[in-house]
This record gives structure tokens, C-alpha cells and sequence, in this order.
């Protein structure tokens, strides 16, 4: 059994993970007793050194982190926490706390990283944000970006423009992924639906009787 190596403050850092994208939310610090709540509830419970107290992930907010697997590495003084989030990570409002690009340049958002982001809006409305609009406009409003984008797509295909028909797909991928978190459908249930077709050699849907 793996006997966590805690440090002279009784302190281990712990980086937490969504399971699902892999984006590091944020780096925190456990010692024993939040340690023992974390394995015990399933739930992030860290302590916080200049507090110096336990708190837990979404007590106030209602962001909790979910535990899925915790790895500790081959000193044992550092664990790796993987958690399925319930909001955004940072006290700000975003999904990472870590933001704030020192050097080199930004990777693109994978479709998972970019879904979350979107329900992070949905959960914790941002101002400004045409995401957080669309939330608040509701399901008509997305439903009629999703036709306008839609056509748009056609028109740049007929017209042959690619870079125009690429960027037309993007808008209607965005809205799409607006409707989903709208609704309530994951990108695993996208996933899942596709793995049952066989969509590349035949045509699976029926076209509905008249």
C-alpha cells in the first residue's frame, strides 16, 4: 500500500485533473485528515496554508470536484488527483486556475476543453460573455444561431470558398456545443451514438414515412 510522504508541515501538493479533457485545474495542498475526507467522500478537501484550515472544493460556490483516481508519483510526496468538476475551477471563473501564459504559445482547445468552457458559462454566468447571453436567451435563441449558421455553411460549400465554408463549420460546431450543454447531452453521449453506426460505408438513419 502506498504510504503518502507528507513534508516537514505535514503538507503533500496535489495537482488536480479534469478526467475527461486532462486540463490542470489547479494546484493545492492536502495534509492527513484532508487526505483521509478526500478518499472517504469522494470529494476534494484540501487545507489551505494561509488559512490553515481544511476547505473543501465547492463548499461556497457549489463547484465541487469529484474524485475519480488518485496517483501519487515515485518519491510518494506529490499525488495526482483526477476529478470530474461540477463549475469552473477558479475562484474567478475560469475552468483552470492556471491562465497566465509566461512563454510559448497556447495550444488550441480540444472539443472536450472547449464544451467545458461553455457549461462553465452555463453554470457561472460571465458579463459580457455572448456565451453567458445565449444561456440567458434560452433555447429559441441558440436553436435559430444553430439554422443561421447552418444556411451560412451551405452558402460558403455552394460558393466553394473553403476558408469561408471552415469558418461557418467553427460557428455552427460553437452553437452546437451551446445547444448540448443547453440540454443537458455530453460529448460521451455524441461519442456513444456514433460508435453504434456504422456512418462511413452505409446510411443508418430512416428517412421518416410519409
Amino acid at each position: 500500500m502506498v504510504q503518502v510522504r507528507f513534508d516537514e508541515q505535514g503538507l503533500v501538493p496535489v495537482i488536480v485533473q479534469d478526467v475527461e479533457t486532462n486540463e490542470v485545474l489547479t494546484l493545492a495542498y492536502m495534509n492527513q485528515e484532508s487526505l483521509i475526507l478526500t478518499l472517504k467522500d469522494r470529494l476534494m478537501t484540501f487545507y489551505s496554508r494561509s488559512r490553515q484550515e481544511l476547505w473543501r472544493k465547492g463548499e461556497t460556490s457549489g463547484n465541487y470536484q469529484h474524485l475519480v483516481s488518485l496517483t501519487a508519483d515515485c518519491d510518494q510526496d506529490a499525488l495526482v488527483a483526477k476529478v470530474k468538476k461540477d463549475g469552473p475551477a477558479c475562484h474567478t471563473g475560469t475552468e483552470s486556475c492556471f491562465t497566465e501564459l509566461l512563454y510559448g504559445t497556447e495550444s488550441s482547445p480540444t472539443i472536450d476543453a472547449l464544451y467545458e468552457l461553455i457549461k462553465g458559462r452555463k453554470d457561472t454566468p460571465q458579463e459580457g460573455s455572448y456565451t453567458s447571453y445565449l444561456f440567458e436567451k434560452g433555447s429559441e435563441k441558440i436553436l435559430k444561431k444553430i439554422g443561421e449558421e447552418a444556411t451560412e455553411v451551405v452558402i460558403g460549400a455552394m460558393k466553394e470558398d473553403r476558408q469561408e465554408t471552415v469558418y461557418e463549420i467553427a460557428d455552427l460546431a460553437y452553437h452546437t456545443l451551446v445547444l448540448m450543454a443547453e440540454m443537458g447531452i455530453d460529448l460521451a453521449a455524441i461519442r456513444q451514438e456514433l460508435a453504434k453506426r456504422h456512418v462511413v460505408d452505409k446510411k443508418v438513419k430512416q428517412e421518416r414515412m410519409q
